[in-house]
């Protein structure tokens, strides 16, 4: 079997660590691995299929020899070894936002669009979590008719802003329990027993960055270009793994049965649906997996066309980290 140098740019991270979990568990095959993280980092051993990998510094000399980089840093540093990575004859699968709408870059979720994959010039973008999470539940519907809109609301765990997420979230639970005032860093407000309305920056009529994400990277991953998408992101107190409720329409009625037919036997999904038997998603379950779960379909009662669903989903494995190397995998099959 033919092994591929792997370079993990990032690899101190939440996602970069998951990354170096995920390419473990699902055996892929990696050659030689390098562990690339700013200065500081240098030094650092993150654990690695029973050994362990001494990180170093992030240099564009670092990717000579690389097949496939895993980007999981900032859009900023993405941007700056872009070239070298490219220079280095290695592909780059990179997590950030950084070139997710550039025309030539794929924006790839493999359940979705694979052959996207292979018209990459050097680089492929991972499309943002609550975008993957939401699209891996409906993709199976747009199958059976195109997609006009949705209207969705993510629910999305601390961790999704970074290692600093869960922990303080944890230091307010655990101030609040003593009866002392809670100082928040990381969120604007306090977001023990609470739900912060913004994600990202404000960017278009009163959405923001994270809201148009799922609009913009959704028209791209299931060509639908007309595609419209109204949606809400909410911070709230879960440590791992979003939710989104969403509302799609549809060029034809889809019976529910008929849905859930489709989301049982899709890629990537799971259905748990019934209701009955208090049988739904929920964040506890789906996290550190890789499925997406799906339920509570049910027939839009504001438009005959229309279908509404809830899902969950882990951000930092299928949301990121997984979906990185499924496309890695892509390009060795």
């Amino acid at each position: 079997m033919k092994r591929y140098n792997i370079t993990v740019l990032g690899a101190t991270g939440a996602v970069g660590r998951e990354m170096l979990k995920v390419l473990e568990e699902r055996q892929f095959p990696v050659g030689e691995l390098r562990c690339l993280a700013s200065a500081r980092s240098v030094g650092k051993k993150l654990p690695f299929a029973g050994r362990e990998i001494t990180v170093e510094e992030a240099t564009d000399a670092a990717f000579t020899g690389a097949d496939i980089v895993l980007g999981a840093a900032e859009n900023e540093i993405a941007r700056r070894f872009a070239p070298a990575i490219r220079a280095a004859g290695a592909v780059f699968i990179d997590n950030s936002s950084a070139f997710r709408m550039e025309d030539d870059v794929p924006l790839v979720v493999p359940e979705i669009n694979p052959e996207d994959a292979l018209q990459h010039r050097g680089i492929i973008a991972n499309p943002n979590c609550s975008t993957i999470i939401t699209l891996v539940a409906v993709a199976a519907l747009r199958r059976l008719s195109p997609i006009l809109s949705m209207t969705a609301a993510t629910y999305q765990a601390v961790s999704g802003a970074g290692a600093g997420g869960p922990l303080e979230l944890e230091e307010e639970v655990e101030a609040l329990y003593r009866g002392e005032p809670v100082q928040p860093h990381v969120f604007p407000y306090q977001i023990a027993y609470n739900l912060i309305p913004r994600i990202g920056g404000l960017s278009h009529e009163g959405y923001t960055s994270e809201e148009m994400k799922l609009q913009n990277e959704g028209r791209k991953i299931l060509h639908l270009p007309e595609m419209k998408v109204a949606c809400t992101c909410v911070r709230v107190p879960v440590m791992r793994s979003h939710s989104i409720a969403v509302a799609a329409r549809f060029a034809q009625p889809i019976p529910v049965a008929r849905a859930r037919e489709a989301i049982a036997a899709a890629p990537g999904c799971r259905l748990v649906d019934d209701l009955s038997n208090e049988l739904y998603p929920m964040p506890l379950d789906t996290s550190d997996q890789d499925l997406v779960f799906v339920g509570r379909i049910r027939p839009d009662l504001t438009d005959p066309n229309g279908l509404c669903l809830w899902c969950c989903g882990d951000q930092i494995r299928k949301g990121a980290a997984t979906n990185a190397v499924q496309i890695a995998e892509l390009l060795c099959r």
